[in-house]
């Protein structure tokens, strides 16, 4: 896999999407309205209203840019059309650890990550390990805590 791409899912992408428009759309004319009212009370040097606005415009142009570019480079990758026999980007899957505990992941692009909801970035420790891996393959993970034995116990895409 490309280190530079942005590989996302399409759902990823679409909360990206949905993240922009809300920011573009809604927040920012808002947030320009509210600068130019309190930009037309008078002396701005002590006006908290126009110089938090000033300040959270930059924030959210700078968020809306940075958004821009995620989906610009954005590679869309939809699990539902892959298939086969190997851990790929979008495969969901079930590992095991030598404690008998069982994690159920989905390997997401970056943009996507949400460890309580079971979805990991392809870049990270574990599903860099478990890249190309089969059911029944064992991996070891380097944690903080030390090494851990992971095995795929199965491998679904959807």
């Amino acid at each position: 896999m490309n280190e530079k791409m942005n590989y996302i899912t399409p759902s990823g992408f679409a909360l990206l999407r949905a993240e922009y428009q809300r920011l573009f759309n809604d927040e920012r004319p808002r947030l320009v309205e509210t600068i130019a009212w309190a930009a037309s009370n008078g002396d701005r040097s002590e006006n908290a209203d126009y110089i938090y606005g000033k300040r959270r415009l930059r924030e959210i142009d700078s968020r809306l840019r940075f958004l821009a570019d995620r989906m610009d480079r954005a590679e869309v990758v939809d699990p539902r059309t892959l298939s086969g026999d190997r851990v790929v980007f979008g495969a969901t899957i079930t590992i095991s650890n030598d404690q008998d505990q069982t994690f159920v992941y989905q390997i997401v692009g970056e943009d996507e990550i949400n460890v309580p909801a079971g979805k990991i970035s392809w870049k990270s420790p574990v599903a860099s390990s478990l890249l190309g891996k089969q059911v029944g393959d064992e991996v070891v993970v380097q944690k903080p805590g030390g090494e851990e034995v992971l095995v795929v116990e199965k491998l679904e895409f959807k």
